[in-house]
């Protein structure tokens, strides 16, 4: 048998075949690229599920939580709620006075101690402070307040006006001290500085601040230590002055100071202390000082103004020149620290003794 030759070989079916089989890769290859997409989606789509879980749970707790931060509050009022100060938590709120503290502000609060309270209850001979009326009390609390921020370093010696009441619509003063530390009114000692509130500053203090009267404020200060000398002499037996500026008043004060009672003693060769001084005349010239029924303050002197004294003689104020006095005899003093306002009046500190003679 001869080889057969290339042309008498048929090659349709070859050929079929050969589409058959591209048939089938390109399908094939069409299947796996949906496979492939497939899983790429299959696994997209688990995350998307994985990641809303985690969104769900985040959320649940998101709503589960308070959306408002919280905010620590630390008022005067939140201070004095502390251990060492419950005594005065417990006065504020009895003189309703919580709310006001609560308040804007801002204010300087003296803060008495448990242990300052307890020392008033022994110096008052009392059992608690349910034997202080409510009134007395909201005082005596006020009393411990400034109006403003002022930070131990900020504080100036001499008076600074409380919210505590005055004679007639006026607001107590408080002398401030700072030759040794923080005292106040000569009796209270600042202890603990400078303790920052949301609303103004505490300091924290070991004795109570009673609002003062007259007498109390002039020995309160050291500068008017000859004139409570003078008030308390033995010899003046007609006028009890000590009783009579305690009472209810109201009276206005023009308080010598010390160097003012020495420039005094001075003109007289005869007198080297008060001793020296005739019951009578002290007497007159103590009395000289006071003017009985009204709580005048610095702004309610008119330029001119002839007041009668308690002594019954007349002085006159004149306004220009600062506030000056003229006494009977033409002699001048003046006014050198005004308005120390009292529960029972006011008082103003003069540079010279005035005298009732001409």
């Amino acid at each position: 048998m001869e080889p057969c030759s290339s042309r008498d070989i048929d090659f349709t079916l070859f050929n079929h075949f050969d589409q058959t089989l591209n048939e089938y890769q390109r399908c094939l290859i069409i299947h796996i690229h949906k496979l492939k997409i497939m899983i790429k989606n299959t696994f997209l789509y688990a995350m998307l599920f994985i990641a809303s879980l985690v969104f769900v749970g985040c959320s649940d707790d998101t709503e589960d939580e308070d959306p408002t931060p919280t905010v620590t509050s630390n008022t005067i009022v939140d201070i004095a709620g502390g251990e060492d100060f419950t005594t005065l938590a417990a006065a504020l709120e009895r003189a309703d006075l919580i709310s006001t503290l609560e308040g804007e502000g801002p204010f300087t609060v003296f803060a008495p101690t448990n242990d300052a309270f307890d020392s008033l209850l022994l110096e008052l001979n009392i059992g608690g402070l349910d034997e202080v009326s409510d009134d007395v009390l909201k005082e005596i609390l006020l009393n411990h307040v400034v109006s403003g921020k002022v930070m131990s370093t900020d504080l100036e010696a001499g008076y600074v006006s409380t919210l505590a009441s005055g004679a007639q619509e006026t607001n107590a003063s408080l002398l401030v001290d700072l030759t040794s530390g923080v005292r106040l009114n000569n009796r209270a000692a600042v202890t603990s500085p400078d303790v920052a509130a949301d609303n103004g500053v505490i300091h924290v203090i070991d004795k109570v601040l009673l609002v003062p009267n007259v007498v109390d404020a002039a020995l309160a200060n050291p500068s008017f230590s000859i004139l409570v000398a003078a008030l308390t002499d033995e010899r003046l037996v007609d006028v009890d002055f000590v009783g009579t500026l305690s009472g209810t008043g109201p009276f206005t004060v023009f308080a010598p100071t010390d160097e003012a009672f020495v420039a005094l003693l001075e003109t007289n060769d005869d007198w080297n202390g008060l001793a020296d001084i005739p019951a009578a005349t002290l007497e007159a010239v103590l009395k000289y000082h006071v003017i009985a029924g009204d709580n005048i303050t610095s702004s309610e002197i008119t330029d001119g103004a002839t007041p009668t004294t308690f002594e019954g003689n007349t002085i006159t104020i004149n306004t220009t020149n600062g506030v000056v006095i003229t006494d009977k005899g033409g002699n001048e003093s003046t006014v050198l620290i005004p308005d120390v306002q009292t529960s029972n009046g006011v008082i103003h500190a003069i540079s010279n003794v005035l005298l009732p003679i001409e």
